[in-house]
């Protein structure tokens, strides 16, 4: 994209250029209902790529999010990092790899969308889960309950990130790309914990970022008593069978691990393409609306950023994008021939109610039709040891174990989650 710019000399094609790149990189209104989200009036299946700005360095992230694009991707996702941005109470750092609108605005200038998880508390594997260590030191101040300090200097910060996206109009509802956000993090694990004063807080976190007039839904991951209007999603390794704790609320997978962080002295953490495949053709086989891989980049931590006991520096997380900005194949690879074939499946699976049809003891299709004549299925066999083959609409189709074959037309497999082709062309890599 900059080499464009740079080519086109006359005033014309240039604000040509900078028109598409605004249309592009736009999403306005921003509502959702059971099935989907909607981005101005529109439907939408989503394949969204965790990349954290700051495990990475500036001249990285426009390759990083074309290769991310070439991969299939739809949408950007990162958390804000706290004590990265305020290092000492009301003074702010948004310098370098901190450069939170720069990243914003290279998504935007990529044509995708953000989720910006602000949180704050964010864990992440980062040092003291994004929370600012000067805070510890406010006398009577507890983390992530109903405590009045610790609820002030949160808000603060919250509306602090929230003005500044508003000031370089970044929310869906001024025309850029945040089209979700998030408060909190993955606070259901340790609510009970907190006894009443983690039920309040929780609900006062909702209630706190809503009140922010962001013009986009807010979620909680992992949040089993979110209060309307935010979704509440999930994480972990397979979400097929999450539901929202509210029916009126869309299936969203936030945090889909391709792997995972290494730790000193522990084995290298692997996690099969086959695995990452077939757990996001069975979630959006069972009538997903999201799906994000945490992370999509894993990167650096740099400095003293790493958090928990014995984390590396590296966070390359086995992702789809190494360390270094790699595609790292066959997943990369893999993965970009499941989100095409989702696709090809996108307006079926998104207006039409599904019907399930036994193909064995743990075999099973899932069929969306149309009154027109479309037709999709999703083919999967749970067994994870034995291959199988199945009839299907009086044909018949090999399923090895543990996969998801899909049917765009509910007669061609286009994918099968276990098969792994090399691909023959590799992706655009920035200079």
């Amino acid at each position: 994209m900059g080499k464009l710019f740079f080519f086109y000399s006359s005033s014309c094609c240039l604000l040509f250029f900078l028109l598409l790149c605004f249309e592009l990189g736009s999403a306005g209104n921003v509502t959702y209902d059971a099935r989907s989200l909607i981005v101005d009036g529109q439907r939408k299946l989503l394949i969204s790529a965790s990349i954290h700005y700051p495990r990475s360095v500036p001249a990285m992230w426009p390759g990083l999010v074309q290769t991310a694009k070439e991969g299939g991707v739809d949408v950007i996702e990162t958390y804000v990092f706290w004590n990265g941005h305020e290092i000492a109470p009301s003074v702010y750092n948004f310098e370098g790899r901190f450069d939170l609108v720069k990243f914003v605005k290279t998504v935007q200038q990529a044509g995708m969308y953000c989720i910006l998880r602000i949180g704050p508390f964010v864990a992440a594997e980062w040092n003291y889960g994004g929370v600012p260590v000067w805070l510890h030191y406010i006398p009577g101040t507890v983390f992530r309950t109903d405590n009045e300090n610790f609820k002030f200097y949160m808000q603060r910060f919250m509306t602090y990130i929230v003005d500044l996206m508003k000031k370089e109009k970044l929310f869906a509802s001024q025309g850029g790309p945040i089209i979700l956000s998030q408060v909190e993090n993955e606070y259901g694990y340790y609510e009970q914990g907190y006894g009443e004063g983690g039920k309040r807080y929780a609900q006062w976190a909702a209630k706190m970022a809503v009140a922010q007039n962001t013009g986009v839904p807010w979620i909680m991951c992992q949040q089993y008593d979110a209060p309307d209007p935010v979704i509440d999603t999930c994480n972990g390794f397979y979400c097929d069978t999450f539901k929202p704790t509210a029916p009126h609320r869309p299936k969203i997978w936030t945090e889909n691990w391709p792997g995972w962080f290494q730790l000193f002295g522990a084995p290298n953490p692997h996690r099969p393409a086959e695995d990452v495949a077939f757990a996001v053709a069975r979630f959006f086989q069972k009538g997903g609306t999201v799906n994000n891989y945490y992370m999509y980049h894993g990167g650096t931590n740099f400095g003293r950023t790493a958090g928990g006991p014995f984390i590396t520096t590296s966070y390359d997380y086995e992702a789809p994008i190494d360390e270094y900005g790699l595609p790292n194949l066959p997943k990369w690879g893999h993965l970009k021939e499941l989100h095409r074939a989702i696709k090809l499946c996108e307006n079926l699976l998104l207006t039409s109610n599904p019907v399930n049809i036994s193909l064995g003891h743990s075999q099973e299709a899932d069929v969306y039709a149309d009154a027109s004549g479309g037709c999709a299925a999703f083919l999967a066999n749970t067994d994870d040891k034995n291959d199988v083959t199945v009839t299907f609409r009086n044909a018949s189709y090999h399923l090895p174990a543990w996969s998801v074959s899909i049917l765009p037309d509910c007669k061609t497999e286009v994918y099968n989650s276990a098969k792994v082709h090399r691909p023959d062309m590799q992706p655009h890599c920035a200079p």
